[in-house]
Formats: C-alpha cells, sequence, structure tokens
C-alpha cells in the first residue's frame, strides 16, 4: 500500500486533469470546475478512503479527528465500505452529516433549555424541524451543485483507491518475479533418480 504522501501527491498531480475534463465536460463553466476540484481535494486530502485508519487524513481533522473513531472501529481498512466505488464515499458523506445533526441537536437543546426553561421540548422540535426542513430545501435548490460536488469527492476518493490497486499490483508482479526457482541441486536424491528415470523414457 502506498504511503499518505504518494496518496496526496497523486491527489495534487491529478488536479489539473480534474480541473481540465470537468471544464470542457461542462460547456468551460467556471462555476462548476470549481466545485467538482473542491470535492475533489475534498475527497483526496480530507474525506478520503484511508479515515478507516490513523492516516493523513485522518490527523487533518485536528480536534475533530475523534469523530471518525467509532467509523474506524467499525469498518476494517481497505473494506468495500471505505474503499468502494460511490460505496465508500456515500457512507463517509452520511456519517458525517449524522454527527453533524447530532452536534446541532444538543447545541440547540441547550440553547432551548436556557432560553426557555420547563417549555423546552416545544421549542427544541420546532427548531429542530426547521434546521432539517431547511437542510432538505437546501439541496432541493441546489442539487446540480450538490452532485457536482459529490461527484468531485468520489473522482478525489477513487484516485486514492486507484492508486492503491495499481502499486499494490505492480509490488506483487515484482515479488513473482524476484521469486528463486527451484534448482536441481536442492532436489533430494530419490527425487533426482525419479527425474533421470522420467527423462530417460522414450
Amino acid at each position: 500500500m502506498p504511503a499518505g504522501r504518494i496518496h496526496d501527491r497523486v491527489t495534487l498531480w491529478g488536479l489539473p486533469l480534474c480541473g481540465g475534463v470537468t471544464f470542457l465536460a461542462s460547456g468551460r463553466s467556471a462555476a462548476a470546475t470549481l466545485i467538482v476540484c473542491s470535492g475533489y481535494l475534498l475527497g483526496g486530502l480530507l474525506l478520503g478512503p484511508d479515515l478507516d485508519i490513523h492516516s493523513r487524513p485522518y490527523k487533518r481533522w485536528g480536534w475533530f479527528r475523534w469523530i471518525w473513531l467509532p467509523y474506524q472501529k467499525s469498518i476494517r481498512h481497505r473494506s468495500f465500505w471505505s474503499h468502494g466505488f460511490l460505496v465508500g464515499t456515500s457512507l463517509r458523506v452520511l456519517y458525517l452529516g449524522l454527527w453533524l445533526l447530532g452536534i446541532s441537536s444538543i447545541g440547540l437543546l441547550l440553547w432551548a433549555g436556557t432560553i426557555a426553561g420547563a417549555q423546552w421540548w416545544p421549542l427544541f422540535q420546532t427548531n429542530l424541524q426547521t434546521i432539517v426542513q431547511g437542510g432538505l430545501l437546501f439541496f432541493q435548490r441546489y442539487s446540480q451543485e450538490s452532485l457536482l460536488l459529490f461527484l468531485g469527492l468520489e473522482i478525489g476518493a477513487m484516485s486514492h483507491s486507484g492508486s492503491d490497486a495499481i502499486i499494490s499490483a505492480w509490488k506483487r508482479s515484482r515479488r513473482r518475479r524476484k521469486s528463486p526457482k527451484p534448482s536441481r541441486s536442492k532436489l533430494t536424491r530419490p527425487q533426482q533418480a525419479r527425474s533421470r528415470q522420467t527423462r530417460a523414457k522414450p
């Protein structure tokens, strides 16, 4: 498996290609190119498949990296659920979204308890419903931009998984080429006798 710095280099080297292809495919749209490239960098450097271990993307979360500890304990490294096509990125986005919703709910709960006192529940319920509906309306209104961002995240993640697969296959081929072939000198005497008899048969 390649080191974290190699993954970072692959991500950065692939950025011009990602930007150029997106710019041409989107009809020379600068906005679409910016969104996809932003998602590409996030997917390659911050929200990548290696969040399932103590990796560089994990450390880049700083004080908030603890939120990925349950994710790491639940998913085996380089499994389909972390490195799989579409599945890995979708699961990480959903996981992060649930964390954001949970943290927002706790903050809202503390705020409602402070403001409303004994009547905190109706205030909390109303504002939580407003937050959820606002998020759904946002994604509905900006559905195209959301899809472009997800596309960039997926391309960044796949650049990581693709480099994993290529380098692992290259290392396996090198090991096969370097593995020593059994020589005749290492055969035992009965094996050598059987080998001579086999060659002597017409």
